[in-house]
């Protein structure tokens, strides 16, 4: 009973712990008011620990389980490696096999073909009986069973079959009417999915002499069958899938770019499948090899008669003879021509790139100055289609949806390729995207935490060495090529660099910082945009055109909060004289206005502590300076005026103050003070504010030389007591 209670209260504490409103400082709270004492805290305490533990118990059999699961997924891998290189074997052992057939093995062929006649003439009809028991049989066995199609069949059997075939099978009239097609072999077979081996239906497989017909069953109507797929022998690889329980007797036809599994009944159909589906192949490619060398073997020279052979024949010296041309052929006889098909289909399957490219250089470097007969033209038709899939395997792999790891020079080896092959704008095109990718994905993963000036190190950092890496890969992939790929990069470069402003503004100009920081994040921006021109490639221009509107923003902002606090000190004015109290504060207002560039600010200090200006007029240098040095960090060509401007405005509100508090004041005294503090605003603070502005800027500023030379400003009229300020 305790126990069946310690559950229901571990459960519930479970509950309470695990819901979304859970406050720890409330439970705290509530536990300790509802306790007796200490040891009601301990044992709460206990149950808490013990939770604890069950709960890592728990996450250990969770990554367990993961750990596990990526065990199967990693021997999956490794059942995949040992299929291809299972595929590999057997191509191999195919090419050394046809190698391996000695010519001289026709003439014992011979022999014994004879002597098998013989026999069967001296042993009566049994022949002729086996060959009556297989037409009975049929080429259509009941459901699950499979046959082979006789060889002894004459032309009109071989016929019969197909037109058979024709009747069985819906949609595929107008696939088989290529002329001496037969039947080879057809039998039931299973389909199961490649990726999770979940069974997907029941077809038929029809094996022709150069091609493999897939049908699937029709439940409706016994016997007969739906068209689903054909697949020329000469782009079919067979695969045999080693047997894991449950699933045994199978194999994989690879017609790239896609793969089927099929199960057979048991494993003397599958083994007769794998044979046949072998035998026919090689019977093909025998074929085309033979047609191929008929159609290159030499004519006999021209019967030409002598003229010494014929005396009653008159020369003609006039009448030059007139050669016969004899057309030209290309021999295509070499073996490496005959397997160029199948070999490039094997370098797309190992994803042997170089390899393939090199077999249809090696090509092309043959064929080059070479007529075009039927067979050459053949040929190409195979080779162009093999040409098509490998672009398709290269296109794939510069995709963005491929791992984007590696930076720019995993790129390398399909842009080379698909240079090779006469796609250079396609592969610029695919390099550019996935790079473009690339460099979105690194800033979307770059964490926005601690000071905006670090986040922008770090921003500038990813950005501008992935800009960098791109254009001295894009040098190396592209060189020598069309100059039109150099002005694709050129735009691809805006592109990036607006994707870079877009993060810039919106972690430093829409969080509204400081100008100071934003001053300071513009810097090393630039700094890392001219890095780009140690290869060339200057981007400044386009960062400051991307940036020029924020900057004005920010400009704006901030001299609106100048005129703002100026005002409110010239509303609070009592045009008293500085007390700073100890020499250590005046010390440090001495520094603070050397370093705006007031260097006679000595002959304002006075004795002890004071300072003979007001609180109002110092502060404005210093914030009206400040507000210059920051500008000024920011500046560039197309801001001239709006800092300019910004400069005017704020310099305007000062000087109308001091005008019209020399007009309305009355006191001899405080009269004499606001001259002298005026006195130091057009002595002092204009000519550092202009000569300050001419050294960052390059060129003289009108409008602040006639601040600077006017009298007064605005002419209040005498008699008025209002500010316009």
């Amino acid at each position: 009973m305790a126990m069946a209670m310690s559950d229901s209260g571990a459960t519930r504490l479970r509950r309470q712990l695990e819901s979304g409103g859970f406050e720890a400082r409330l439970y705290v709270k509530q536990l300790s008011q509802q306790s007796d004492g200490d040891r009601d805290l301990q044992e709460h305490r206990q149950r808490i620990q013990a939770l604890a533990e069950e709960t890592a118990q728990n996450l250990k059999r969770n990554v367990y389980q993961n750990y596990r699961q990526f065990i199967e997924t990693a021997r999956e891998i490794s059942y995949l490696e040992s299929e291809m290189y299972q595929l590999s074997h057997l191509l191999t052992e195919q090419k050394s096999s046809l190698e391996s057939i000695p010519l001289t093995l026709l003439p014992a062929a011979a022999a014994a073909g004879a002597a098998a006649a013989s026999g069967g003439e001296e042993g009566g009809g049994g022949a002729g009986g086996r060959d009556h028991l297989r037409g009975q049989t049929g080429f259509f066995p009941t459901p699950g069973g499979a046959s082979r199609d006789s060889s002894g069949q004459g032309e009109e059997g071989k016929q019969r079959t197909l037109t058979t075939l024709l009747e069985k099978v819906e949609g595929c009239r107008h696939l088989l009417e290529t002329p001496g097609q037969y039947l080879v072999y057809n039998g039931d077979l299973v389909e199961y999915e490649a990726d999770h081996m979940a069974q997907l239906q029941r077809v038929h497989g029809f094996l022709m002499n150069d091609c493999l017909l897939v049908a699937t069953w029709l439940p409706q109507r016994r016997g007969m069958y739906r068209y689903n797929a054909l697949y020329p022998l000469d782009g079919l690889a067979v695969v045999n899938v080693k047997d894991n329980p449950p699933m045994k007797d199978m194999f994989k036809l690879l017609m790239f770019p896609e793969s089927r599994i099929f199960q057979a009944e048991n494993a003397k159909i599958k083994r007769e499948w794998l044979e046949v589906l072998e035998e026919t192949k090689r019977a093909l490619s025998e074929k085309r090899r033979r047609e191929q060398e008929e159609a290159a073997a030499p004519r006999g020279p021209p019967q030409v008669t002598s003229k010494a052979s014929n005396p009653f024949e008159e020369e003609d010296d006039d009448e030059p003879a007139i050669p016969e041309v004899e057309e030209e052929k290309v021999d295509l006889s070499m073996e490496w021509i005959q397997e160029l098909p199948e070999d490039l289909d094997v370098c797309i399957a190992q994803r042997d790139f170089e390899g393939a490219v090199d077999l249809l250089d090696k090509l092309n470097h043959y064929l080059e100055d070479k007529p075009s007969p039927p067979p050459v033209k053949e040929l190409r038709a195979k080779v162009d289609e093999r040409v098509r899939q490998l672009t398709e395997v290269l296109m794939f792999e510069l995709s963005p949806d491929r791992s984007l790891r590696g930076g720019p020079k995993a790129t390398r080896r399909a842009v080379s390729q698909l240079i090779r092959l006469g796609q250079c704008t396609k592969a610029c095109e695919l390099f550019l995207r996935n790079r473009a990718a690339a460099v979105h994905t690194a800033i979307r993963q770059l964490r926005i935490e601690g000071a905006t000036l670090l986040y922008i190190h770090k921003l500038c950092h990813v950005f501008f060495t992935s800009l960098l890496e791109t254009a001295r890969e894009f040098e190396t992939d592209f060189a020598g090529t069309d100059s039109g790929c150099y002005s694709a990069f050129v735009v691809w470069a805006r592109s990036a660099m607006g994707m870079f402003v877009d993060a810039f503004s919106k972690q430093v100009f829409d969080s509204k910082e400081s100008l100071s920081t934003a001053a300071e994040c513009v810097k090393v921006a630039k700094e890392h945009c001219q890095q780009l021109g140690d290869i060339g490639l200057d981007l400044t221009f386009i960062i400051h055109a991307l940036l020029v509107k924020d900057i004005q923003g920010a400009l704006h902002s901030y001299k609106e909060i100048i005129i703002e606090a100026t005002k409110h000190r010239n509303s609070e004015e009592m045009w008293r004289r500085m007390n700073l109290m100890t020499p250590e504060a005046l010390g440090k207002l001495k520094e603070e206005m050397k370093t705006c560039g007031v260097r006679n600010f000595e002959q304002y200090t006075g004795d002890d502590c004071w300072v003979n200006l007001s609180y109002t007029v110092v502060a404005f240098t210093k914030q009206t300076m400040g507000f210059l040095e920051e500008a000024l960090k920011l500046y560039f060509p197309e801001l001239h005026m709006v800092l300019l401007e910004s400069l005017v405005e704020i310099i305007l509100v000062a000087v109308q103050h001091v005008d019209y508090s020399l007009r309305c004041e009355q006191d001899p005294e405080k009269k004499a003070f606001i001259r002298q503090n005026a006195s130091f605003l057009y002595e002092t603070v204009l000519p550092v504010v202009e000569k300050r502005f001419e050294e960052g800027v390059g060129k003289p500023a009108k409008q602040l030389q006639d601040l600077r030379n006017a009298s007064r400003l605005i002419r209040v009229n005498p008699e008025s007591t209002t500010s316009v300020v």
